[in-house]
């Protein structure tokens, strides 16, 4: 096919809109994280298109009849050409299981896929390898391990009570912090107040989460409060994943979760928990949140308190050191972004 030149789009213009529009017609969204696009034209008709988030290759689409002339391939070089002069050499993509074997044509390796989304990786990534360095860091034995993911925005009595619970009815329980740095807190931050928050706890280990536990290469929906089939796909995705590649190199047997009244993607993520990681033998133990004045604690809460500067309630609701901490010089720049935000992150 001739005469088909490749243009970047302006995002910020009515351009994005014509990608937009295009997606829709595959049933596809322009996630509002979009950092560049690059669309395949004839004429003044887009064949297709590919963008970029991060190290996440997204909107790809190619016109029906067309997959044949060479469209993706020069999409997907296009896009990974560019993230290797940004400085970016792992990188993945997100895709209809129907269109895996377009991805693995172009060197892509499958991670794991489900029943609407397959997640492939390009580039150097290797998730085996990811995991066994993750691994090697954390310092962690070989013995079998309790498990729980967090976000810990910030870290609150609640989180505390889930990790004192794991800690009692375990030899050994890894605590993996969410690495994301798309929080009001920054990661660097949550991670000091959950080691500091749990360090009288001496068989407990807190770790960076990395790439592959709830983070924009494996669950973009955590980050997007998405509904739908969509958050019903990643959730089980990020689920499939560290059952299949996380759990068995740190040997784990249990996952803690708390339970989730307030937040629907929590919940379905909970959900897929408990019904993926049995299925490959690792037993979910879901706790009841604790309460105060009749209410479960979560981090989502103390942000709003933090809004309306009710410190007293705060006191109460957070560790010596979490406290401690938002009371400190350090915390100023991160107060004033929660009073700034309405997002729920």
């Amino acid at each position: 096919m001739q005469d088909i030149r490749l243009e970047k789009i302006d995002l910020n213009t009515d351009e994005r809109l014509e990608v937009e529009d295009f997606l829709s017609t595959f049933n596809l969204f322009f996630d509002k994280d979009i950092e560049y696009t690059v669309v395949a034209k004839m004429g003044k008709e887009i064949l297709g298109t590919c963008s970029h988030a991060g190290s996440v290759l997204k909107g790809f689409a190619v016109r029906e009849g067309l997959q044949g002339e060479g469209i993706a391939s020069k999409l997907i070089t296009h896009i990974t050409n560019h993230l290797f002069e940004k400085g970016i050499y792992e990188y993945f993509i997100f895709t209809q299981p129907k269109n895996l074997y377009i991805f693995k044509g172009l060197n892509f390796k499958e991670v794991y896929t489900v029943e609407d989304v397959s997640l492939l990786e390009g580039g150097m990534a290797n998730i085996k390898r990811y995991v066994e360095k993750m691994y090697k860091a954390s310092g962690l034995g070989n013995g079998k391990k309790a498990a729980l993911v967090m976000n810990c925005n910030p870290f609150t009595l609640g989180h505390r009570y889930l990790i004192e619970t794991a800690a009692r009815e375990n030899q050994e329980v890894v605590v993996f912090i969410v690495e994301e740095d798309r929080s009001l807190f920054p990661f660097s931050v949550r991670l000091d107040l959950v080691k500091k928050g749990v360090e009288d706890l001496k068989n407990v280990q807190v770790v960076p989460g990395g790439n592959y536990i709830i983070s924009s290469t494996t669950f973009p929906s955590y980050f997007f409060r998405e509904e739908g089939v969509r958050l019903k796909a990643y959730t089980q995705l990020d689920a499939g994943i560290f059952s299949e590649y996380i759990a068995p190199i740190f040997n784990i047997e249990k996952r803690y979760i708390g339970t989730e009244p307030y937040c629907n993607v929590t919940g379905e993520y909970n959900n897929a928990l408990k019904d993926i990681l049995p299925k490959h033998g690792i037993e979910v133990i879901e706790v009841d949140r604790i309460k105060k004045d009749n209410k479960g604690i979560s981090a989502s809460f103390i942000r709003e308190l933090i809004k309306i500067e009710d410190w007293n309630k705060i006191q109460n609701l957070l560790p010596n050191s979490s406290y401690e901490f938002l009371k400190s010089q350090e915390a100023i720049e991160i107060i004033e972004k929660i009073k700034r935000s309405d997002t729920p992150h």
